[in-house]
Order: C-alpha cells, then structure tokens, then sequence
C-alpha cells in the first residue's frame, strides 16, 4: 500500500471490467455529481472510460475514498438495485479515529433524523431505520482502526455511527472529527454473487498518510471476521 499527501486527489480507476458492469476506485475529496462546473466523480468515469451510459448503483460521500460499482446497462442497474435493497451486497468500510470508542465491537442502531445544516443524527424512534456492525483496534499513535460493515446504506450512516460512539472521524469536519489531510473513511470490500458467480473486490487505501500506518493490520478479507448475526 502506498500513501499520498496532497492538495490534489488521485485519479478514479477502473479496477475490474465485466459485459455488465465495472468496480472502480473512487479518490477522497471528490464529489460524487457535478458540482457547478466543477465534474463529479460520476462524470469523470464516464470520461475515463468513453461510457456515458453507465448507471452508478450506489454512492460514496465526498470524503470517502474506495469501491464503487457501474452498471454498464439499464437492466443490469435495475438488479444491483435490487440486490442492494435486499442485502445481497455485502459491504465493508475502513475507518480512524482518535478517540476511543464507547465499546470496542458491536453493533450501533437506531434511526436517522435530518438535523441542522445538512448533517443527520442517531435518534431511538424513526422511520429511515439503521445498523451498522464494526470491530476496533488499537493502532499506531493513539489511532483507532475501524472495520464497519453496514446493513442499511443511509446517507452519512457511518460518520453518525462513530460520532455516536464518541469516535468521529479523522478528517470529518462536519461530524467532530480532528483535522487531518483527508477523511478517514474508505469503502473497503464488496461481495456478491451475479450470475451465479461470487465476486469479492478488496482494495486497501491508496491515500492518507495515516491509513499507511496501520498496513500491518489490514491483513486478509473482512468476512473472516466474527461478524455477530444479524
């Protein structure tokens, strides 16, 4: 793994290529739509691959770095649409903190709640219901390593779940978090089955100098994890 510092965000990458869609590597600080005139990381690859018909089946926040996939037709959008509804998709993020958590695994649950100035918070009662199953380590320099895997995809569900464990993000301004060259927070793993096929994508962080100091940690696949049931 390698790190990168700078004022400029990497370029997106086209990781795995199929008939029906791509995996690719989205880069931190990159906006997902077009911003003004400014393109977002959805028309880059359309530009990158010469594919202005591709359909992205989920999304990555701006601060988040990591695994996005694009259908390449209509009919193939409809079902990745399906399976991520139905939670065909699993999903596993990478996260630092320099807090310490309130426990060290398990599950955060509860609703979203629209709060001031674009951010959400974690409320009991609701209707847009979340959960969010993670694992923490200690790393280097006071540092906390996450491993979050959700099971609902609602908008910044993994910046509320940490700041609500008293552990927000490095980087994640709007949540709390300490001031750092990115947000620390990376779409790590994806696995499904498509066509009868089982397809596991795991791609370690290409940027931040401090997910660099926990490379030792980041050894095999999320899954093996003793992930509780759901």
């Amino acid at each position: 793994m390698t790190s990168a510092v700078s004022d400029a965000p990497l370029a997106p990458r086209v990781l795995f290529s199929h008939p029906d869609f791509l995996v690719t590597l989205k880069p931190a600080g990159v906006s997902f739509h077009t911003e003004g005139e400014v393109p977002g990381y959805v028309a880059l690859v359309k530009a990158l691959t010469g594919e202005p018909g591709l359909h992205p089946v989920h999304r990555l926040d701006r601060i988040t770095s990591g695994l996005v996939i694009f259908a390449r037709h209509a009919d193939a959008a409809r079902e990745f649409g399906r399976m991520f509804e139905d939670g065909e998709v699993a999903k596993c993020y990478l996260a630092l903190s320099d807090h310490k958590p309130a426990k060290k695994q398990g599950w955060v649950k509860g609703a979203m709640l629209k709060a001031r100035a674009g951010c959400w918070r974690l409320a009991r009662e609701g209707e847009l219901r979340c959960a969010t199953q993670f694992f923490s380590f200690s790393a280097a320099d006071g540092l906390r390593l996450f491993v979050l895997r959700p099971l609902t995809g609602r908008t910044h569900q993994l910046r509320v779940a940490l700041k609500s464990l008293g552990a927000p993000i490095l980087g994640d301004a709007r949540y709390g978090g300490s001031p750092a060259d990115r947000g620390y927070l990376h779409a790590y793993a994806l696995r499904f089955t498509w066509q009868d096929v089982c397809y596991d994508f795991v791609e370690r962080p290409a940027e931040g100098a401090l997910f660099a100091l926990t490379s030792d940690q980041l050894t095999g696949k999320p899954w093996s994890l003793p992930w509780p049931e759901a």
